[in-house]
Order: structure tokens, then C-alpha cells, then sequence
């Protein structure tokens, strides 16, 4: 059985930060493109951060450029998600996802509210 399983999400001060966390299984993770999305209150999903199947390469949206990392580990089938300087905007349900070709799995998500 397929799971991505988001954790570490919660309610943060601006200028904050927090790590989320995807923990796979059911598949082999390492054959996967990861990616973390996000979808913000009467917003769509959004792509914010991807990885390669060996975490040499990164790309991510404008607007958590230089303030986001996305990493892996293979050997534990984790993602993670450094999320430093929160802002308000930032604000959204945040979802992993896993992407080989037209295959794809999604987690559930985990809320992240940046508010003082």
C-alpha cells in the first residue's frame, strides 16, 4: 500500500520557520521525482519545490526561492521541507507528492498557518 505520510506542519510567528517532513512507502522512493506543493486558502495547488531521484538537483518557485530547501533520503524514504522566514502568504496546506512518468501518488497534507 502506497503512503506519503506530512508531517511537522503548525501555526508560526512571521519570520519563523519550520520543517515538514514526508515519510514513503509502498514504492520505491528512489525512483521518483519528489515534490512538495502547496495550496493556499481559495488558491489551486501550486508546485513549489522538486528534487531528482538522487537530490543532486533542486528546483523551486520564485516565491520560496532562497528561503526553502527540499531535500532527501533515500535510505530512510524521506522528503523534507526547510521553510525559513515564513511569511503570512505562506500560509496553505502543504502536500508531498511522488512523480515517475504518468505515476504519481499524493499525500494528505499538513496545515502550515504563519500569523501573530
Amino acid at each position: 500500500q502506497v503512503q506519503l505520510v506530512e508531517s511537522g506542519g503548525g501555526l508560526v510567528q512571521p519570520g519563523g520557520f519550520l520543517r515538514l517532513s514526508c515519510a514513503a512507502s509502498g514504492f520505491t522512493f528512489s525512483n521518483y521525482v519528489m515534490n512538495w506543493y502547496r495550496q493556499a486558502p481559495g488558491k489551486e495547488r501550486e508546485l513549489i519545490a522538486s528534487i531528482n531521484y538522487t537530490g543532486v538537483n533542486t528546483n523551486y518557485v520564485d516565491a520560496v526561492k532562497g528561503r526553502f530547501t527540499i531535500s532527501r533520503d533515500n535510505a530512510k524514504n524521506t522528503v523534507t521541507l526547510q521553510m525559513n522566514s515564513l511569511k503570512p502568504e505562506d500560509t496553505a496546506v502543504y502536500f508531498c507528492n511522488g512523480r515517475r512518468g504518468g505515476r504519481e501518488y499524493w499525500g494528505e497534507g499538513t496545515l502550515v498557518t504563519v500569523s501573530s
